[in-house]
């Protein structure tokens, strides 16, 4: 009973480091209407500063996604953690703009540290159970983003100092998680010489028709979660729809959509078909959108909560089964660069369609731009969904063999600190 409890205690403290770093880099998504207000700048700014992570982010991973293999998986780790300490020191001093974009941009650069390595080491803790450590990657970033969400609203409504408080916890969460991976053991053996390389995504023409499914699914499903819940979400909730500045609130209306992702993957976790199940989130995505919409011109927090809670279910069916089309389909000595290539139409997804909306929301309104985003969107993930069914059945009338399914002895992962995926069969 001893030597399992350790390697299953070891597995949680990586999780949570995982999480870790995802709550730090949505501590700030509550008080971004206080800094507009505070610092006096437009929504485009604010836009701004919420993209600036992951247009920096994506760089980081593709230069930086291997360095554990070098220095080992726990530095790697901590390595990241102290760069999101330093992101939210920037945030606890900041008295301009400059220094939220550059709070941004620290975090960016230790996510696309961390997640390589933070993965890499979940998958070895793991290697007897493969699924669980994909599943647990997945569900850390999505809980670690709605536990920063929440912890940040509950601190800057209730508690003394709410624009210093809650980067003053996030910093000390940070800590504790550096000290406790040094009870980690170390899964790397043979440290690799030679520099750090730069990661080219690539996909090759084969299967490019499915690839771009797939990656406009992740992109899609992202821009919904993060690039509009994460950023304008609180504005357009405490304006437009329940009319109050109670951060806490406002917190877990915006934290709905994250959790309706975490309690569906749960529920997913032991796989689905990957079209029908891509082609139902996609369609609850966009039902979501057009209730988010109708929820402003009504007043009504009911329809927001259900709008909310159908793109979060929508989002974690479509994300999840994205990612197993993507391991099905990314042939072996390519998916380096496949996965390259999916993150970054996912992150490009994140930060782009952010930006217009804060451009058109200064051209005319806040509502104009959120539900000029919900029509454009929507009528994607439904072409996006109609896509998926006739490729699925395409698929079907061609093939003679039973599709492959990865189980627990055969499986295949994205290593992000390797530059490909690590293949591997349970003994």
């Amino acid at each position: 009973m001893k030597t399992a409890a350790r390697p299953r205690l070891a597995l949680l403290i990586v999780t949570l480091a995982f999480a870790t770093m995802l709550l730090s880099a949505n501590l700030a998504t509550p008080l971004y209407a206080v800094y507009a207000r505070r610092f006096e700048f437009s929504t485009i700014v604010l836009a701004l500063v919420f993209a600036v992570y992951a247009l920096v982010l994506i760089p980081a991973l593709l230069m930086f996604g291997q360095i554990s293999d070098r220095l080992g998986r726990r530095p790697a780790i901590a390595l990241g953690l102290g760069l999101a300490v330093a992101g939210l020191l920037l945030f606890a001093i900041a008295d301009s703009a400059a220094w939220l974009f550059a709070a941004r941009g620290t975090l960016g650069v230790a996510q696309g540290m961390l997640s390589g390595a933070a993965t890499a080491a979940l998958a070895e803790l793991a290697s007897d159970r493969a699924r669980r450590a994909a599943l647990l990657a997945t569900l850390a970033q999505v809980g670690g983003s709605a536990a920063g969400v929440l912890l940040c609203g509950v601190l800057a409504q209730w508690a003394p100092w709410p624009t210093v408080l809650p980067f003053v916890v996030g910093m000390a969460v940070c800590l504790f998680e550096g000290i406790a991976l040094w009870s980690v053991p170390e899964t790397v053996g043979d440290r690799g010489g030679g520099g750090l390389h730069i990661r080219t995504p690539r996909v090759p023409p084969a299967i490019r028709a499915p690839f771009l499914r797939v990656g406009l699914t992740g992109a899609v499903a992202w821009a919904v979660a993060a690039g509009l819940f994460l950023s304008v979400m609180p504005s357009y909730a405490g304006e437009l729809v329940v009319r109050t500045s109670n951060l806490a609130l406002l917190a877990l209306l915006t934290s709905v959509v994250l959790l309706s992702s975490f309690a569906v993957q749960l529920l997913l976790r032991n796989g689905a078909p990957p079209a029908g199940t891509q082609a139902t989130g996609l369609v609850l995505l966009a039902v979501g959108l057009a209730t988010l919409v109708v929820a402003s011109p009504t007043h009504s927090m009911a329809l927001l909560i259900v709008g909310a809670t159908l793109a979060g279910t929508g989002h974690g069916a479509a994300c999840l089964a994205a990612q197993d089309e993507l391991t099905r389909i990314a042939p072996a000595d390519q998916r380096a660069e496949v996965s390259a290539a999916f993150y970054v139409c996912v992150y490009l997804g994140v930060s782009l369609p952010v930006i217009g909306i804060g451009i058109l929301a200064d051209l005319t309104t806040l509502f104009t731009s959120v539900a000029t985003f919900a029509t454009v969107t929507g009528a994607c993930s439904l072409a996006l969904a109609a896509w998926h069914l006739r490729g699925a059945a395409a698929e079907s009338s061609t093939e003679s063999n039973q599709p492959h399914e990865i189980d627990e002895h055969e499986w295949a992962r994205i290593d992000f600190t390797r530059g490909d995926f690590t293949r591997g069969e349970v003994r």
